[in-house]
């Protein structure tokens, strides 16, 4: 996984904000190598194979196209007639088919050959868009794990696995993802002085943040129990409800960061303990507990980094630009018969033929490629089909 290719474009795409941004800013990279440490150790807690935990928490984010959840959203609305999109699901995909590492003795492509243990443990969604559970609130599921072309092989790391449930090391992996995300993306908020803490005393804040963590992550959680949550973490003896940015500031909020993963993942740990006894867990052995308390803190912590960064950045005119790129794009592409395509999916372009569902075969294709690009290569593709700078809003040559 760490030669992987897909591994290290994930250092130019979007976290929360764009990689460009900033010198110092988390990207999807940085993030998987913090989700993987945080999902080792609580693994190796819990008795389970650290390797299959790591290999997932570094494997989660793969499919994430460029432009971060802005480009998902934009791809997934071009493809609805050919069953979407899925950052997750085009992780399944990319491990499967996409990486080159192994061709099969059929000439098929194997993806990077990986067991059925670790192909399950980064199943974050195990069912089809057409077998997606509803939400919690009734809502219809928009999130799935394997597009209706890959259910072949992922029937075959699923075989014996109960429909719809997680194996613990995948549980493992999104927890770790839950509490990487939701303290350090409140790290780095407080750190770029996006919000001082001390802020989220004002009656004004504090509702705000509730009802983004509402809508956006806990539908179910009522406005009192969010309240009490936050309280819980204000009158925690790490908290810092001003940053003047000292150094020993900096040093008490990344010592604020550390407490709060530790306090996250030792509280599942004990829960699931409780429950599951001493035992090494993997697989379907137990189920991952996570007490109502730390699932309603990672949940407000996740709302106040929607609050004061995420909802000001969809505000901005720059994520209009992307989406406009990524739809430039798909359409170029499949307007070009392949001439703007990376050698390896040009070469699948041409094996498609032209036999019933080779248009819908062909735009999977062109997303696969398009879900491949960083957010910097991605402008430079659409610039280069173009023949101009997509800022001047001339007319596209093609």
């Amino acid at each position: 996984m760490l030669h992987s290719s897909a591994l290290r474009r994930l250092a130019a795409k979007t976290q929360v904000v764009s990689p460009q941004s900033d010198d110092f800013v988390r990207n999807r990279l940085t993030h998987s190598l913090e989700v993987a440490q945080i999902g080792r150790e609580l693994g190796k807690a819990l008795g389970c194979d650290p390797d299959v935990v790591d290999a997932a928490c570094l494997s989660h984010d793969l499919g994430h196209p460029p432009f971060g959840h802005n480009g998902e959203t934009a791809l997934a609305q071009l493809t609805r007639g050919i069953g979407g999109f899925e950052g997750n699901a085009q992780t399944l995909r990319l491990l499967v088919r996409l990486e080159p590492k192994i061709i099969a003795p059929s000439g098929e492509p194997a993806g990077l050959n990986l067991t059925r243990a670790t192909l399950d443990a980064t199943c974050k969604y195990p069912w089809s868009a057409a077998d997606a559970p509803p939400r919690p609130d009734g809502r219809p599921n928009r999130k799935f794990g394997v597009y209706e072309d890959d259910l072949p092989v992922f029937e075959w790391f699923r075989a014996g696995a109960v429909p719809g449930r997680k194996c613990i090391e995948a549980q493992v992996m999104d927890l770790a993802d839950d509490i990487s995300y939701s303290v350090h993306d409140v790290e780095d908020a407080v750190a770029a002085h996006a919000l001082q803490l001390e802020n989220l005393t004002q009656p004004a804040h504090r509702h705000r943040v509730i009802e983004c963590t509402r809508s956006w992550y806990l539908p179910a959680a009522t406005e009192d129990e969010l309240d009490a949550a936050l309280s819980r973490l204000e009158s925690s003896s790490v908290w810092i409800p001003r940053l003047h940015g000292t150094r020993a500031d900096l040093a008490r909020l990344k010592n604020m960061t550390s407490q709060l993963i530790g306090r996250f993942a030792m509280s599942a740990v004990a829960a699931t303990r409780d429950v599951a006894g001493d035992d090494r867990l993997t697989r379907y052995r137990a189920s991952l507990v996570v007490p109502r308390e730390t699932e309603l803190e990672i949940g407000v912590l996740k709302g106040i980094a929607t609050a004061f960064v995420m909802t000001v950045r969809d505000a901005l005119p720059l994520y209009d630009n992307q989406h406009e790129i990524l739809t430039i794009l798909v359409d170029a592409l499949m307007q070009t018969d392949g001439r703007f395509l990376a050698p390896e999916f040009a070469a699948d372009w041409r094996a498609l033929g032209d036999g019933p569902g080779s248009e819908a075969a062909r735009l999977r294709l062109v997303v696969d490629q398009i879900a491949c690009l960083t957010d910097r290569s991605a402008v430079a593709l659409h610039d280069r089909i173009r023949g101009t700078n997509w800022r001047t809003g001339d007319k596209p040559l093609w």
